[in-house]
């Protein structure tokens, strides 16, 4: 039995352990699936290697009978927490998050990953709270935009990026898809709209700062990618429809007014 001491994080699959020589073990719990786990080590590979900013994956281990990923240590903080202590480097990191985007937008990965609109599809068809008919208006609109193949987060929020000394690092990349960099703003935006419309955050001033974050990275990506704006707001109602298949009751009537402003 080695000793870990107590964890200095938490994650729904994973609990983060201290490790030697600056690094960290990422120590999964025993029903996540060791395939997954497999995939994920590849995946980390393989988007480090493309030069965006994200933790190098080490090996993979046993430890007291659970299987692990050896990381290297982020040293900072998430920025949804620098930002409220520091309320003026708003405007620094609403621009940087658009930057990192668009980095990882214009990548493409030589390793098999899921596909965009399929797991849309998926996520779409399994959302209970979606009407048939309004399901079968976003499956409709769906089908009429564009394929990609850049390299998606999936999952990309001020929680997902680390503040550290030596600049911005992406992390939690287990949602990542080939697809279309327009469907992966609009999930983005879904997700910081949605707290600041919702009872996801309380405060008028708490609702008022996450919507000029999105204000400010937003347009940091479109003067970047400025070609995609129409194109962008036909994706916001379906990511808001899959995302109804995630069960947050609290952002469930205001996804649904979202997902009815398809464009048929």
């Amino acid at each position: 039995m080695k000793e870990l001491g107590s964890p200095i994080a938490y994650g729904r699959t994973a609990e983060i352990y201290p490790w030697p020589n600056n690094r960290v073990l990422k120590l999964f719990f025993d029903w996540f699936p060791r395939e997954s786990i497999q995939y994920e080590a590849r995946l980390a590979e393989v988007v480090h290697g493309s030069g965006l900013p994200v933790p190098a994956v080490g090996e993979m281990v046993t430890v007291n009978g659970r299987t692990g990923l050896i990381y290297e240590r982020v040293v900072g903080a998430a920025l949804f927490e620098v930002m409220p202590k520091r309320p003026w480097t708003i405007f620094h990191y609403g621009r940087r998050m658009a930057e990192l985007h668009a980095e990882m937008h214009s990548k493409t990965i030589p390793l098999e990953i899921p596909r965009q609109r399929q797991r849309l599809v998926e996520k779409i068809e399994s959302a209970a709270a979606l009407p048939d008919a309004l399901r079968g208006r976003i499956l409709a609109a769906l089908a009429k935009l564009p394929d990609g193949d850049q390299l998606c987060h999936g999952d990309f929020h001020p929680a997902n990026v680390m503040a550290t000394l030596y600049g911005e690092v992406i992390i939690d990349w287990i949602d990542a898809t080939r697809g279309n960099p327009l469907a992966d703003l609009a999930r983005s935006s879904i997700i910081a709209l949605g707290v600041a419309s919702t009872a996801q955050t309380t405060g008028t001033l708490d609702k008022l700062f996450v919507r000029l974050f999105h204000a400010i990275y937003l347009r940091r990506y479109l003067a970047l990618r400025p070609e995609g704006k129409v194109e962008y707001g036909r994706w916001l109602p379906i990511v808001a429809a899959a995302r109804l298949s995630e069960n947050i009751p609290e952002l469930e009537q205001w996804l649904l007014a979202q997902a009815e402003k398809v464009v048929d």
